[in-house]
């Protein structure tokens, strides 16, 4: 039995796999573009994507809407499947960046840490204010099927709009994690005790519209036996990030990927992020000397989220991860998912896909 393919919209994915957002600079233009043309949806993380701009510091706003559009712009020089665009809530300038890839034409856009509970709005606004019948298709990032409920009862009565699919996301999820800490190794958490319940949700949505709300299921997902187990729980699809790192395509320094394939499982650990919330990251000396406070305040230039405190926040996180992702991971860290320690060298995204689809097929049930 093959894959099937994942429908969201007019929008058909030959592979039901999304890959996850990652910034900063994680996944650009480059590795969304080698997921889409394996028939995945590739994703450009839109988290402060400007710092890759050199005239950042003179306009932190215009620097990351420049660069959100030029690497819309390149992934779709580069194919012509699916590219989305994840930009979190908690973005400062999450509205700007909302309407720049609307009107770049992003096919979708995944947005969380925080509830998008307006995410319609930019939608029609751009339609209304550009005299264009823009297709972006807009689906929420959530943990859980009380935030699937209120996300769907908001955008129906406020905007008569239907997300178009969810994504949940388990607590064995890299980078920002939206559950508290103690959540984290807490069983009912799991994500296969969250699909069903969302799974439900998108159900009675589909029962009110009359169209398909896809579930796509991520944290902690890495082999096509894991697809099919999700699958089974009644997700159309998965997102993954974290196997996608160590390939050549990511957008990432050649030393934040050998990061991860040196990775131990002992390595993974959480992190208490200025954003103000827990995170899962490789162990480093950075991470060490913040978890003794021997990092210091520094003058903030950016505010690229809104939930930072920038009097009392021990690093700029923002410039933590763009170091890292530049390959000076002494100077800032890399955010990964639970099964980091199972990556043990580089490889291809066009490798990665038929290992998935191989292994896909490997776990269905053998016929007495």
């Amino acid at each position: 039995m093959t894959l099937p393919s994942l429908k969201i919209g007019d929008l058909t994915a030959t592979m039901p796999v999304v890959q996850g957002g990652m910034g900063v600079g994680i996944s650009l233009s480059g590795l969304a573009s080698a997921v889409a043309n394996e028939g995945g949806i590739g994703v450009i993380a839109g988290a402060m994507i400007g710092l890759l701009d050199k005239d950042v510091t003179k306009d932190p706003l215009a620097a990351n809407m420049r660069a959100l559009r030029r690497e819309i712009q390149k992934a779709r020089e580069k194919t012509s499947g699916i590219i989305g665009v994840n930009i979190m809530v908690a973005l400062t300038h999450f509205t700007q960046l909302v309407r720049t890839a609307i009107e770049s034409r992003a096919d979708i856009i995944f947005s969380g840490a925080g509830l998008p509970t307006d995410l319609p709005k930019h939608l029609h606004e751009a339609c209304e204010q550009k005299k264009e019948d823009f297709k972006t298709k807009l689906v929420p990032i959530i943990s859980s099927a009380r935030a699937a409920s209120i996300i769907a009862r908001k955008w129906m009565r406020n905007f008569n709009y239907v997300p178009d699919a969810f994504v949940v996301e388990g607590p064995k999820a890299g980078g920002h994690l939206g559950f508290k800490e103690d959540e984290l190794t807490d069983a009912s958490f799991a994500l296969e005790n969250l699909v069903p319940p969302i799974v439900d949700v998108a159900r009675e949505l589909e029962d009110k519209c009359g169209r398909a709300v896809p579930v796509i299921a991520g944290g902690g997902v890495f082999t096509g036996a894991d697809i099919r187990r999700l699958l089974n729980l009644g997700a159309s699809g998965v997102q993954m990030a974290t196997r996608f790192v160590a390939t050549e395509e990511c957008d990432a320094d050649i030393r934040f990927k050998q990061a991860y394939v040196n990775a131990r499982p002992e390595d993974v650990t959480i992190i208490h992020s200025p954003v103000g919330m827990p995170g899962r990251a490789i162990d480093n000396s950075f991470i060490e000397a913040s978890r003794k406070g021997l990092k210091k305040p520094f003058r903030c230039i950016y505010h690229c989220v809104k939930t930072c405190n920038r009097e009392k926040t021990p690093y700029c996180i923002a410039l933590a991860l763009l170091s890292a992702m530049r390959g000076n991971l002494k100077a800032g860290f890399a955010f990964c998912g639970t099964n980091v320690g199972r990556i043990t060298s580089i490889t291809t995204v066009h490798e990665v896909m038929e290992s998935l689809r191989r292994e896909y097929e490997e776990s269905a049930p053998k016929q007495a």
